[in-house]
């Protein structure tokens, strides 16, 4: 059974697409079979791993919003074990359509509970924001992984997710657990940077 890991912060540019493609690759030529998830309408991590969406019928999208079978859209990356449900632009009307779906934050979870028994690992590439596509990440996930830039908003960022991620624990009936945070594009030569760290650290010891 697949361990889920939605890859989130609401703050753009801070490495979460990449954060998610380079662990990917890393499970998947350790042996694990791992599916990355792209929940994101920017569609980075499916043109990162070399995916034309352009050239998809279709995407994550469409599985939103029915149920057609996901083989349709699940594909296979130039790395041996590493597939990616891929996303597009269209995926932005889905955060509008689903607002008359039953169980709109739940849709994920529902789209991807058969996928489960065959991969080792899941990761799902959240878009900047905290909208629907966003809780449905956190709530289709067992863990979340925080990437922080260390700059000088990093830690306000930090505090509204974790309180979004409360709020779904406690609204929703998830036991979402944080894994942790990566610090990205850290310099140590930077005084602001090594500051920011310490205060980060405060947030996840150890």
């Amino acid at each position: 059974m697949a361990f889920v890991i939605a890859v989130c912060n609401q703050k753009g540019g801070v490495g979460k697409t990449t954060t998610t493609i380079n662990l990917g690759a890393y499970l998947a030529a350790s042996g694990r079979k791992t599916l990355i998830i792209d929940c994101d309408p920017q569609a980075n991590a499916t043109l990162g791993l070399g995916i034309d969406y352009k050239k998809l019928r279709t995407n994550l999208y469409h599985h939103f919003l029915s149920n057609i079978p996901l083989s349709s859209s699940l594909q296979h990356t130039s790395i041996f074990g590493l597939d990616v449900l891929p996303s597009s632009p269209d995926l932005i009307g889905a955060q509008v359509e689903l607002n008359s779906v039953p169980r709109k934050e739940e849709r994920l979870r529902d789209i991807i509970s058969c996928l489960l028994p065959l991969y080792q690992y899941i990761l799902i590439d959240l878009p900047p924001s905290l909208g629907l596509l966003t809780v449905n990440g956190l709530v289709a996930a067992d863990y979340v992984l925080i990437p922080i830039q260390t700059e000088f908003y990093a830690l306000d960022g930090l505090g509204q997710l974790i309180t979004t991620i409360d709020l779904i624990r406690r609204n929703l009936g998830k036991d979402l657990k944080i894994l942790g945070a990566v610090l990205t594009l850290y310099d140590k030569r930077n005084r602001l940077d090594r500051l920011v760290t310490k205060h980060i650290i405060r947030y996840f010891p150890g």
